[in-house]
């Protein structure tokens, strides 16, 4: 499969069916609330949950504090974190039960969060990994280079919506493909139902629109209701079929018109199938906490993952988020809170895979807008770029960390000033990386991460399993 490009006519075409089926199916919300790739499904191909993969990009929005999450423990480094953090540095004494075992060649040693303890487990049994200071980069940049703008750099640094830009589609705010939907586009084919291969459980991302891909909305409550079809139009079950009849007619002389109702009709048929194949699905035994924003969410994604081959579903991409995480204030007592939501909600899913049987088949990745200043603001932090982040699942070489370490202090050959740091791992690192687990050629990859020949091949070479 190789990348088109859309002529005017076709990009509009596309734009007006969307927009317009979008319209007519009032109350369902956002811009990509429903799925309208159903025009692009395949011949369905059913198979056996083995030959599965699946991808949930769990997004923490406002800019996670990475210095409080994943935290230098050993005496030296930890004594230049405290310093460098001021009033919002973690006490080591309260990271000694989470010290990871992993150490760098010097001897330096990282530590959880404390409210992540509950991930301890996962990273000692070799189910979680770390990343270390990765970003968004163009191409590899030394501080040297970044101070001499030498090289291109993301556009729009330190600015919340193109950075989160930026991580889920290499370009700013306004960009139309994120790499979750582009390694969509390359398998969505061999799905029985393709407009069901890129799922969001929490609103509209950028990350999983592809160029074929167009994400399907649901909400931890389940398949949305589209209300002109329950008794939404002033409770007249006549005014329910005119509608019906009106959007699903296809013979009709006008050719937008007549694919629009083609859209509806299959985009219809797919709330149906979708809600009948949940409700045929027993009730997972592992419990998630309704009361945390990111556990509902996951609980939905782990109810669809139920239904994987009800629906004769081989490869999907999920998306869902938590929000809270620009402190520039208040970090000491609300960034522990988001982090043990975080922790509890990763841990039940992981617990549902395996229930499922789909341990080494999903794996899950933590995101975010951009790391944040080393330094503190006085009672928060602000913003920066490079973070820390995660990697779960049983098809993930876990209990270590990867990449460069990066210093604990200030002024450091990775710090641009406050303590952000300079990407050493690019998200096109990690992109290509899961894209390969997830069965993309390498024919495509360039598809899915534009200029990753540019950076270094080997440094996640080791992350995922192929078994």
């Amino acid at each position: 499969m190789s990348k088109s490009s859309n002529t005017g006519l076709n990009a509009g075409r596309r734009s007006f069916l969307q927009r317009s089926a979008l319209l007519s199916l009032a109350g369902v919300g956002a811009p990509f609330a429903l799925n309208l790739a159903a025009m692009a499904e395949a011949a369905a191909q059913s198979t056996g949950s083995s030959d599965y993969k699946a991808l949930v990009c769990v997004f923490l929005t406002g800019g996670n504090d990475h210095a409080n999450t994943l935290v230098p423990y050993d005496e030296l480094s930890h004594a230049d974190y405290a310093h460098a953090r001021g009033g919002i540095a973690l006490a080591r004494d309260s990271l000694t039960p989470t010290a990871l075992s992993s150490l760098d060649v010097t001897g330096r040693q990282m530590a959880l969060a404390p409210a992540l303890a509950p991930l301890l487990p996962l990273f000692d049994d070799g189910r979680m990994a770390g990343l270390l200071n990765i970003g968004p980069l163009v191409v590899p940049t030394s501080l040297a280079q970044y101070q001499a703008r030498s090289v291109p750099l993301p556009a729009k640094l330190f600015s919340h919506n193109d950075q989160q830009s930026a991580w889920q589609s290499w370009g700013p705010e306004g960009t139309t493909e994120g790499w979750g939907g582009r390694s969509a586009d390359v398998l969505m084919s061999g799905n029985g139902q393709a407009s069901l291969t890129c799922i969001n459980a929490s609103g509209s991302a950028v990350f999983l629109s592809g160029q074929t891909a167009v994400p399907y909305m649901v909400s931890p409550a389940g398949v949305p209701d589209v209300y002109a079809m329950n008794g939404g139009l002033f409770g007249s079950q006549g005014c329910v079929d005119a509608f019906q009849k009106l959007v699903t007619q296809t013979q009709q002389s006008h050719l937008f018109a007549a694919e629009h109702a083609r859209v509806m009709s299959r985009a219809l048929d797919v709330n149906a199938r979708l809600r009948g194949a949940l409700n045929s699905q027993p009730a997972l035994a592992t419990a998630f906490d309704g009361s945390n924003p990111l556990a509902a969410q996951l609980a939905m994604v782990a109810h669809l993952l139920s239904a994987r081959n009800t629906l004769s579903m081989r490869r999907q991409v999920f998306f869902v988020q938590l929000g809270g995480f620009d402190l520039h204030d208040n970090l000491s007592s609300r960034h522990p809170v988001l982090l043990g939501q975080l922790a509890s909600a990763l841990v039940s899913f992981q617990q549902a895979l395996d229930e499922m049987g789909l341990g080494k088949q999903v794996t899950t990745f933590t995101a975010s807008d951009f790391g944040r200043t080393l330094s503190s603001n006085g009672d928060g932090s602000d913003h920066g770029w490079g973070s820390h982040h995660f990697v779960l699942g049983r098809a993930v070489q876990g209990n270590r960390l990867y990449g460069e370490w990066p210093e604990a202090g200030l002024t450091g050959q990775h710090d641009v000033g406050q303590g952000r740091l300079l990407p050493t791992l690019s998200v096109q690192q990690l992109a290509v990386s899961l894209a390969r687990w997830f069965g993309v050629p390498s024919s495509e990859l360039d598809l899915v991460a534009p200029g990753y020949t540019g950076f270094d091949a080997g440094t996640l070479s080791g992350l995922m399993s192929n078994v």
